[in-house]
């Protein structure tokens, strides 16, 4: 761009510029922003394109009106005759009636369910939400649009074919509560409903995968299947023996698209860490950045410079850091990377001794999970906390093709539309926008921009400020734990209360409440990533999770005390979060946090709910009733639990089920929900007030402190406000020193911002910077797609072989005798042809063949052929039997009745080597008939176990080497693009040949195994001695660890 243009370009800017007077000012966009652009809705896109959402009603409004004529007979029915209905429905689709046949019917059904169970009647939109994902499509639903029970629809129906249904959520939080509350809308029509939690055992792992509707997170889905994967026996299997039918994807953008990038890995332990990653940590603090290393933040890389090598490998004392012995060059990118581009309470969080990510999409810590390559060990000596061994990849699976792996999946979200064309592309998911129930009343408010971050977040804290005065309540979206503590530090220092809700553990502990009262007058809550935060927003507070929480906090110390527990219960202690004073009430916090719960056996803290949550006092005699209720309810429970021990997690279980209106015949049950609806509705009583006050000035108002990557996400925390048709109004307070800005803006932002002489605390709203900040966002999904499709298509060329190993394996579990038996002849004369064509050159003539040292690596590999090795008579006799025995005089003799007559050498050649590998073969098979049989000699059922065995052991372990094979290749032949050849063309070429080259040594090393079993039968006596030497040494080993302790 030349000077004449950029003038043009800044004359234009400052022309559409208005400056406000005070950064606490607010203007209403002009009506043209509302009509062409802005975040509010694209008028103009709906004139050319036709209204998505319209579109969507109009397809699916006959349906509904069917399924809402059906709605008088199917109220009428009673509570028997309603479930009735699942078996009957059931018996229709098994006799051969397809499930879109029974779908209006069974939508009614479940429709009125949930009208008795939850004393929620879907709409009309709900409903058509519900037929988009069971037709296997997006359904983008707005948030507070009731997406949670969307999902019973379709679950109900496809659960009716007994396949099984999986509901997919991003976190355990949700799993659990959608399993408790919606999930009794299924199991009152007669549906069994699984759960899987972290730190499931595998027997409830497997239950909850046998019900009919499973709820479980989509790490945890991933894993089970890995796991299931590399098992070996198969009783410890816990998915599905007949594989996924059906899932409905919560959040599926954030499954499908932000977690896409990173794949699902199952670890051994390789070696101990190296003493390297410290020396590395030390050497990277010591060089400089620009001098030593350059640092790409777009591309997350680092690269070292001539003076950086120079410097490093005078400091190490080696020639060459890329010395494959020493490696130095890794330790010392993967030290660099900690340093630059991996922020302590922002990509993670050190809770204890231990170093855990946070996920940069939703804000929550990912227990368990451990970056790749040395990178997390590299981090663990840049906080100075143990280094965790390092690991080697046994399995790995992308949640892209996972989930394509499953015949049918739908997915549903509030924010789809701009990922449409990689929901098309890659997963064959058309996304459907479903209308909303009532008119969006939300103002969204054109993005505000400063020159420096100083600006911008003094600026947020007088609009916060200013709102909270006004008594309206404020949620404001933070990109990092880092930003959310730094942004309720300013608010101390001006005393304005807040709530804070991020990563760290004390936080996340009080999600549903912090999130459930965050609509509530002058209330100030700030957030890291409000993706997947389950719980609504609702406008002058939630009476119905407040008086949730208050029967919690007084049944689980009566509990505690009914029990004998000495814990007693947590309480919230020393400053309120609703009134922080900074850094040392976070501590304090953190400290209550760690009290055990209640049960005192430490498995899930116990913190009782802050009192500033409640929207009022109870008064003593409703008081004295839920406790009598409380007390009745334990006495109940705890007489049906084994041993009348009854723990925390049930009686929570219970509690859920008390406070929604399922037929129950618990009378511990029905006590809580009595007192459970009185306190509700006393609640209700202050909170529609409360929300009439909000509604009246203005409702929730939304602030954004800075652009994420993805609109999505920006989408997302807008969705907050005017839920449902409230009232609500959002705004973006931007810096040009934001991350955003600085990777993707350009410089012609900052050159046009420099121009206008502003100070660094005076905002500028202009079009043409929300336009290129727009722009700027477009460019880095677009990159970040790019990448996403890139991994797709070289985890395909994975995938084809990952689906036939994994196929292979659960042939090998499930397979019955005579199966195995088959495959194992096969491998024996498949490894015929390899010995016989890497031994002989059919273009050498025959006579210069070495017989004797081919018929020496048939024996090599497969002794039984040796006529030596017999033990016994017996073993004689039975190798006479099978006729195992070969000779170098017996390959002559055939070698040369094979060529004679021949007077072609190449054709005497070809039938002499087709002759061996006849004879050869025959002799293979018969060796293994021969072992087999002497096996189960020994035990009967012993040689299909060791068969299963090494199948499966050596697929595993070969197929890891193939992984790490497969992974040096994808980053080798990115090289090639310099020499016009197209790396995915040579990944797939090489990956083919080294597949190929695999299962053949599989072949080989399962059937050499075989050969090579011996089976002896162990005398009682030597049981006995070994079980004596074990528990001996058993016994020694606490002598050992106190001797080490003392050291």
């Amino acid at each position: 761009m030349n000077s004449t243009q950029l003038n043009k370009l800044t004359r234009r800017a400052v022309r559409e510029a208005r400056v406000p007077r005070r950064a606490a000012t607010h203007r209403r966009a002009p009506r043209t922003r509302a009509l062409f652009g802005g975040n509010g809705g694209n008028v103009l896109d709906n004139l050319l394109k036709g209204d998505p959402a319209g579109k969507t009603k109009k397809e699916y409004e006959e349906r509904v009106a069917a399924v809402g004529k059906l709605e008088p007979a199917i109220k009428a029915l009673d509570d028997d005759a309603l479930r009735a209905k699942t078996d009957e429905l059931k018996a229709r689709v098994a006799a051969g009636t397809s499930l879109d046949d029974v779908l209006v019917e069974a939508f009614a059904v479940a429709r009125e369910a949930s009208v008795r169970v939850l004393g929620l009647r879907p709409f009309d939109v709900q409903l058509m939400g519900g037929m988009i994902l069971h037709e296997g499509q997006i359904a983008e639903m707005r948030t507070g649009e009731g997406k949670t029970l969307v999902a019973i629809l379709p679950s109900y129906l496809n659960a009716l074919a007994g396949k099984g249904v999986h509901v997919v959520t991003v976190n355990d939080y949700l799993a659990r509560r959608d399993c408790e509350w919606v999930g009794q809308v299924l199991r009152y029509l007669g549906l069994s409903v699984g759960l899987i939690q972290s730190g499931a055992t595998n027997e409830q792992r497997r239950m909850a995968y046998e019900s009919d509707v499973t709820y479980v997170t989509n790490s945890e889905l991933g894993f089970d299947y890995l796991r299931d994967n590399l098992c070996t026996d198969s009783d410890d299997l816990v998915l599905r023996k007949e594989g996924n039918f059906f899932c409905v994807i919560d959040e599926v953008d954030s499954i499908l698209v932000d977690e896409a990038r990173t794949p699902l890995i199952i670890s051994g332990e390789a070696e101990k860490p190296s003493s390297s990653y410290v020396k590395a940590n030390k050497l990277a603090e010591a060089l400089s950045r620009d001098v030593h290393y350059t640092v790409d933040e777009k591309q997350k890389s680092v690269l070292i410079t001539d003076e950086g090598y120079e410097a490093a490998e005078e400091v190490l004392g080696v020639s060459d850091l890329y010395d494959p012995r020493t490696q130095w060059a890794s330790y010392l990118l993967n030290a660099l990377k900690a340093k630059e581009l991996q922020e302590r309470d922002v990509q993670y969080i050190v809770k204890g001794n231990e170093v855990v990510i946070v996920d940069e999409f939703t804000g929550r810590t990912m227990e368990g999970r451990r970056w790749s390559d040395g990178l997390h060990q590299a981090v663990e000596a840049k906080e100075g906390v143990e280094i965790q061994k390092e690991s080697v990849t046994l399995a790995s699976v992308s949640y892209q093709s996972f989930f394509l792996g499953y015949p049918r999946i739908s997915g549903m979200t509030g924010t789809a539309a701009t990922e449409m064309t990689e929901f098309e592309n890659i997963y064959g998911l058309p996304v459907r926008v479903v209308p909303t129930n009532r008119d969006n009343s939300r103002e969204d408010f054109p993005d505000v921009v400063f020159k420096t971050e100083k600006g911008k977040w003094n600026a947020v804290r007088t609009e916060v400020t200013r709102m909270h005065k006004k008594g309206r309540p404020v949620l404001i979206g933070t990109t990092s734990v880092e930003q959310s503590e730094f942004l309720g530090d300013l608010l101390d220092e001006v005393g304005v209360p807040y709530q804070l809700l991020n990563a760290k553990p004390e936080n996340v502990q009080r999600e549903s409440e912090i999130v459930g009262q965050a609509g509530r007058a002058g209330q100030v809550t700030i957030a890291t990533n409000m993706a997947g935060r389950g719980t609504d927003i609702i406008l002058g507070g939630n009476a119905e999770v407040a008086a949730r929480l208050k029967l919690r906090d007084r049944l689980i110390p009566k509990l505690n005390e009914m029990q004998g527990n000495s814990g007693g219960a947590a309480t919230s202690g020393g400053d309120l979060p609703f009134e922080k004073k900074g850094k040392k009430a976070r501590e304090a916090e953190a400290t209550n946090a760690n009290i055990v719960n209640a049960l005192g056996n430490g498995d899930r803290p116990f913190v009782a709910t802050n009192p500033a949550v409640f929207p009022c006092e109870i008064p003593d005699e409703l008081l004295k009733a839920v406790d009598e209720a409380c007390v009745k309810a334990v006495s109940t429970w705890r007489d049906a639990e084994e041993g009348g021990v009854l723990s925390m997690d049930v009686a929570e279980d219970r509690l859920a089920l008390a406070t929604e209106k399922a037929p129950s015949d618990d009378a511990g049950i029905l006590a809580l929900r009595k007192v459970f609806n009185q306190v509700e509705e006393l609640y209700e009583e202050v909170t529609s007030t409360e929300k009439a006050e909000v509604l009246s000035l203005g409702g929730l108002h939304v602030i954004g402190t800075e652009r994420h990557e993805s609109r999505r996400i920006d989408n997302q925390l807008r969705g907050r406000g005017g839920r449902q048709g409230d009232k609500g109004s959002t705004r973006f307070f931007l810096s040009l020193e934001d991350k955003l800005f600085r990777i993707f803006g350009g410089d012609n932002i900052k050159n046009m911002m420099s121009m206008f002489a502003l100070e660094e605390d005076v905002p500028i709203e202009s079009g043409m910077l929300s336009s290129s900040l727009d722009s700027a966002q477009k460019k880095v999904e677009t990159y970040y797609y790019d990448i996403r499709k890139s991994l797709f298509d070289y985890d395909q060329v994975l995938n084809i072989q990952r689906v036939k190993v994994y196929k292979d394996r659960r042939t090998a579990l499930f397979s019955a005798e005579d199966e195995l038996v088959r495959t194992m002849e096969g491998y024996a004369a498949g490894t015929v042809d390899d010995i016989v064509y890497a031994n002989i050159d059919p273009s050498v003539p025959s006579s210069e063949w070495d017989l004797e040292a081919i018929v020496g690596k048939f024996v090599q590999y497969c002794y039984v052929l040796d006529p030596t090795t017999a033990e016994n008579d017996a073993d004689k006799a039975l190798r006479e039997e099978f006729d195992v025995d070969v000779s170098v005089e017996d390959v002559a003799k055939l070698v040369a009745s094979a060529q004679s007559g021949s007077r072609d050498p190449v054709a005497a050649a070809e039938a002499a080597i087709d002759a061996m590998r006849d004879y050869f073969a025959r002799k293979t098979v018969a060796a293994y008939r021969y072992k087999r049989k002497f096996v189960e000699n020994v035990e009967d059922g012993l040689m299909e176990q060791a068969e299963r065995f090494f199948v499966l052991t050596q697929t595993d372990n070969l197929w890891k080497r193939h992984l790490e094979a497969m992974r040096f290749i994808q980053q080798a032949v990115g090289l090639r693009g310099y020499a016009q050849r197209d790396p995915l063309t040579e990944y797939k070429l090489e990956g083919y040949e080294l597949f190929q080259e695999m299962q053949a040594q599989v072949r080989r090393n399962v059937i050499y195994s075989v050969y090579q079993f011996k089976a002896k039968r162990i005398q009682p006596e030597q049981i006995a001695a070994a079980e004596a030497e074990a528990e001996a040494a058993e016994a020694e080993q606490p002598e050992k660890e106190k001797v080490a302790n003392n050291k």
